[in-house]
């Protein structure tokens, strides 16, 4: 599996245990839904650690090249700063 898939994988995980805790929220039965609307935060804040690890991880080794507008202008920025500036 390459880092995107498991990256989005993770994400997803992470949006269906959000949708979990809104429906104990809305649910507003006992105190037993309470600790699953917890529970299900609880897990979401884990697995958005995890995915920030394993994206942090994955750029500093190489795995994962941002390729977004902020990338390009990053690599615009590099090229001219090493070119020798013109003589007049």
């Amino acid at each position: 599996m390459t880092i995107k898939t498991i990256a989005v994988v993770i994400f997803i995980a992470i949006l269906a245990s959000l949708g979990s805790a809104l429906f104990h929220l809305v649910k507003r039965g006992d105190e037993e839904h309470s600790r699953k609307t917890a529970k299900a935060l609880t897990y979401r804040i884990g697995l958005s650690l995890i995915l920030f690890v394993l994206l942090f991880v994955a750029f500093a080794t190489g795995l994962f090249q941002p390729s977004g507008i902020g990338a390009r202008i990053q690599q615009a920025h590099e090229l001219n700063s090493n070119q020798p500036a013109a003589n007049p």
